[in-house]
């Protein structure tokens, strides 16, 4: 299904409505959360401080950001286990780490430490579900609703395709809990593959 989902009969979002809509839906938001990425590139927004030292060089000044905002992160987390939920990160990685991607890996480890676990899988291990198009970025909350993001040519963030169908949703979450399942933890991953590496040049 993850690889039909552009297919699938949705309602468009700018981001405004997107954003909107999403703090509504995680207040409610029943079952697992779960989170699909899959680009090795996004271009952030402009008022995204840790992004806009990212792009200056200043890759101190970057992570110290991305550690400011572990205390909200936490608190985020908080929030979905009285819920009953928890949010699942998936991120998929290609076997030479973009500058993006290493950067972002810093912000996930704290996400992940923070309680919203984070899993990597291997772009290799993903291949025979894309046909000519690589998987969708998805994002998933419990069986209520599916959105898939919306992106322009330089990759920035534009909305999303909100898809309500619950046999979509059921069965993209259970292809998702099978990707997790196969995915490795991001400590041991992080550990092994980022934490090595000088910064980068972005």
């Amino acid at each position: 299904m993850l690889d039909r989902i552009r297919d699938t009969d949705g309602t468009r979002l700018d981001r405004s409505a997107y954003h909107g809509q999403m703090r509504v839906e995680t207040e409610r938001v029943n079952g697992t959360a779960w989170k699909l990425e899959r680009s090795q590139f996004f271009t952030e927004a402009a008022d995204d401080p840790a992004w806009q030292a990212f792009k200056s060089g200043d890759w101190s000044k970057s992570l110290g950001i991305f550690e400011d905002e572990r205390e909200s992160l936490t608190a985020e987390a908080a929030k979905y286990a009285r819920q009953g939920s928890r949010f699942c990160r998936l991120r998929i990685v290609e076997s030479s780490v973009t500058p993006y991607v290493q950067w972002e890996m810093h912000s996930l480890k704290i996400t992940d430490e923070a309680g919203m676990p984070v899993r990597i899988l291997a772009a290799d291990a993903i291949r025979d579900l894309e046909h000519g198009l690589p998987l969708p970025e998805v994002v998933i909350l419990g069986t209520r609703v599916l959105y898939e993001v919306c992106y322009d040519d330089s990759w920035t963030a534009r909305g999303a395709r909100r898809i309500d169908d619950p046999a979509v949703i059921t069965q993209t979450a259970a292809e998702m809990a099978e990707l997790w399942r196969q995915a490795e933890p991001l400590p041991a991953y992080f550990k092994r593959e980022i934490a090595p590496l000088p910064p980068p040049v972005s």
